[in-house]
């Protein structure tokens, strides 16, 4: 999962990586939760097949969702193109701080270079 904070530290926009695409390979269906649930950090929200494997989408974050890229289980193929501007899945309004275990870009890629 991406997380993007926006507009300091009220909301989070939630994705899905470029690294995570490649992973998956060949996306044919995600379900997304709807506006308006709570989610809670560690929290099951949704889930992202591919021919490989179905697999569950867990909230990185607490809060309220705000918006959800409806375009986007209609769209996967896009994620395959441009995983960053176009694999947000939704936005978050937050009830609490970012938790302390989320990774920096930087961190992350050392982490994806290393799983290969």
């Amino acid at each position: 999962m991406d997380v993007q904070e926006e507009g300091g530290d009220k909301f989070a926009t939630i994705g899905i990586s470029a690294f995570a695409v490649e992973q998956l390979n060949d996306l044919v269906y995600m379900d997304l939760p709807e506006v308006g649930r709570t989610l809670e950090v560690g929290e099951e929200f949704g889930e992202v097949e591919s021919v490989k494997a179905v697999s569950p989408l867990y909230s990185p974050v607490a809060g309220e969702v705000v918006a959800v890229h409806t375009d986007l289980p209609d769209n996967l193929d896009n994620l395959n193109d441009d995983a960053f501007d176009f694999g947000w899945i939704l936005k978050v309004k937050l009830s609490a701080d970012l938790p302390d275990s989320l990774m920096d870009y930087a961190a992350y890629q050392k982490q994806c270079s290393e799983a290969g």
